[in-house]
């Protein structure tokens, strides 16, 4: 069993196939990704649905289960299937999961939508993934609380309860550090792109010059979903990141030191593009990113992500005292519940920097008081 990334010769777009031992799509998986494919979801998104549901499929081969017919307590059997390191033998020490909460809950995810889309095809009878309970009292109650209260509502039955993790950050000493490693303008521009905007790198990949307006310190986020890279920007809205002066200075620099002195008359309308490995003037892709990275890694001992630079990105307008919805919009989050459930957090740092604010208000205020009797 094997996931295969094909090429439609139609329209020329990436789509993802599970195939059996046979060599042939499974057949409940390639209607369910093909559905996904028809609504223009992410190649991306297609791809992690794809090895999800064949981390299922054998799952149901080794249990020797009909797909169309598994019960909750298999169900379960399923989670414990993917956290066991040892597979079905059991053993008498404490082992590590195989897989967090978070993974194997985006895992299930997967494989209950996929139920959902075949029950409601008529492919297979209800399956037990879910109950259904009216909303219990609590002391918050919205506007339409009356039209809802009696309503049942459909919650998942397998769930794990994940730990609250923090997003990891570089500090700007680390940062420092990596941008000094890059002997390259356009690395040294990307990092810093992503480190003052907060981009995605699919849509920093995906940025055409066009979409920079350096007169205004402004760069436009547009979606696509044909670029030469496959790089999409994940938001289906368009919006508008102000950046500083010093960045688009960068992007000059890079223009004319390396862009234009490389390519010459052969012009690309992409930003990011191989200017000395690879296909000359092509888009850099995902891979000529994390490659980068490594080569960054193994010059400073830092280990960083592009998703890591945007997590520091805005960790650092909240600390600084950004409002939440301001922070949402940058970020380009489609619900600002989003934005809360990630960066809102508190650190032990932060913590004693809280507590010796109040320490020195209070002893300020003590001084006072006794300066005025």
């Amino acid at each position: 069993m094997k996931v295969q990334k094909v090429r439609a010769p139609e329209n020329d777009k990436i789509t993802w196939l599970v195939l059996g031992d046979d060599y042939l799509p499974i057949e409940p998986i390639q209607e369910y990704l093909s559905y996904l494919n028809n609504l223009e979801k992410s190649p991306n998104t297609i791809r992690s649905y794809a090895y999800h549901l064949k981390l299922y499929w054998q799952y149901l081969e080794e249990s020797k289960l009909d797909w169309d017919r598994v019960n909750v307590i298999e169900l379960a059997e399923f989670i414990h299937w993917l956290r066991s390191p040892t597979g079905n033998v059991v053993s008498l020490q404490e082992v590590e999961a195989k897989r967090t909460e978070a993974t194997v809950n985006v895992i299930l995810t997967s494989v209950c939508m996929l139920y959902d889309f075949h029950e409601k095809t008529g492919k297979v009878s209800e399956i037990p993934l879910y109950r259904s309970q009216v909303m219990p009292g609590k002391r918050y109650k919205g506007f339409l609380h009356h039209v809802t209260k009696s309503k049942p509502l459909r919650t998942r039955l397998l769930k794990l309860k994940q730990p609250k993790l923090q997003p990891k950050t570089v500090t700007s000493e680390e940062f420092q550090k990596l941008v000094e490693a890059c002997h390259r303008i356009r690395d040294k521009f990307l990092l810093c792109l992503l480190y003052e905007s907060g981009m995605r790198i699919g849509q920093a990949l995906g940025l055409r010059h066009e979409d920079i307006q350096s007169w205004d310190n402004l760069i436009k986020i547009v979606p696509r979903n044909n670029n030469e890279n496959e790089a999409r920007a994940k938001s289906t809205s368009p919006y508008e990141i102000d950046v500083s002066k010093d960045l688009m200075g960068l992007y000059s620099q890079y223009l004319e030191n390396e862009f234009m002195e490389v390519l010459q008359d052969d012009f690309s309308d992409y930003v990011f593009v191989n200017l000395w490995d690879g296909k000359i003037g092509s888009p850099m892709t995902y891979s000529n990113v994390m490659a980068l990275f490594c080569r960054l890694k193994r010059k400073t001992g830092i280990a960083v992500t592009p998703h890591k630079l945007r997590h520091s990105h805005a960790t650092e307008l909240i600390r600084e005292g950004m409002g939440m919805a301001y922070v949402q919009k940058r970020l380009g989050h489609a619900s600002i519940q989003t934005t809360i459930d990630t960066y809102v957090h508190v650190s032990n740092e932060d913590m004693k920097v809280a507590y010796q604010e109040y320490l020195n208000q209070r002893d300020f205020q003590d001084e006072t008081t006794t300066d005025s009797t």
